[in-house]
């Protein structure tokens, strides 16, 4: 394992800040600090400036950066190197994801990797995107599985699989007939969707907005804040709804709900986020995960 000081160094100026190191590094402030104050003692020489509440990198703090930064990486390309020697994995993974994400894509695909990693402990939390985000860099969960494309310097972020967002109805509904819908024919019919401030929401309008169908155009017959709660009114006949072809995966085999593509087709993607430097465990489950989807 690389030289502790330097590990703590390196992550305070990642992220020029001793708090939110400590918070990252599970220690407390002042252990944070007496760890770089002995690293500037055996080089003798101040790695940051602390002025104005600011924390700056001065120009020897910037070189060893550098070098840390390499030295880490080169640790971690060691840890996994010896990793790979070794074909079993084990140990406790631990995903985060929205909750469309756990309760409709990932159930099967965790099952059959445990089928096939029986010795890897799988642990699932479920949290917003902005929460998981958070997460990674704590430690508290290994991946999250995201719904949107996001930026991150400090985190690996890899494209995981096309979602196909597709019209529902109740059997019967006078589009079932059609191959595929616009938006204007949307609004045509009672229309539910998700509360206001939903990511998914804003999605929807946005695609609607762009085939020239507003909010204040559709028949809103209500809002409702669950996958399930507005499958449940579709299939009560209250009226339409967009959601993932994922999430009605089980109505559409027992004829409870019926789908209809829309034109133009409304994809989304999910993403893996991580830290660059993952587990093999991590690997295993990400490789597993790209071949199920393909």
């Amino acid at each position: 394992m690389a030289d502790r000081r330097l590990r703590v160094f390196y992550t305070v100026a990642r992220l020029l800040s001793f708090t939110r190191a400590a918070e990252a590094l599970h220690m407390t402030q002042p252990a944070v600090t007496f760890q770089v104050r002995q690293l500037e003692n055996y080089f003798d020489t101040r790695l940051f400036d602390r002025t104005h509440h600011r924390v700056v990198l001065t120009d020897p703090g910037r070189k060893v950066y550098e070098y840390a930064k390499r030295i880490i990486e080169l640790y971690a390309d060691m840890e996994n190197a010896l990793k790979e020697l070794n074909r079993n994995v084990s140990g406790a993974l631990t995903l985060g994801a929205s909750s469309m994400v756990a309760e409709h894509l990932l159930p099967a695909v965790l099952r059959d990797f445990k089928r096939s990693h029986p010795e890897i402990n799988l642990r699932l939390k479920v949290a917003s995107v902005d929460e998981l985000v958070s997460m990674i860099p704590k430690g508290k969960i290994d991946v999250g599985v995201v719904e949107e494309p996001m930026m991150d310097k400090n985190l690996l972020i890899d494209i995981c699989q096309v979602d196909q967002m597709v019209v529902i109805t109740p059997p019967g509904h006078p589009l079932v007939d059609r191959e595929r819908v616009s938006a204007h024919a949307l609004a045509r019919y009672p229309f539910i969707c998700r509360e206001a401030g939903s990511r998914i929401r804003e999605t929807l309008m946005n695609y609607l907005a762009g085939g020239g169908v507003y909010l204040d155009e559709l028949n809103l017959a209500l809002e409702l804040s669950s996958v399930e709660s507005i499958k449940g009114a579709v299939e009560a006949g209250m009226g339409i709804a967009v959601v993932s072809r994922f999430a009605v995966v089980s109505e559409l085999e027992q004829g409870l709900l019926a789908c209809i593509e829309l034109d133009p087709p409304l994809q989304r993607s999910f993403y893996f986020v991580r830290q660059f430097h993952a587990s093999r465990a991590v690997e295993e489950l990400l490789d597993f995960v790209r071949g199920y989807c393909r």
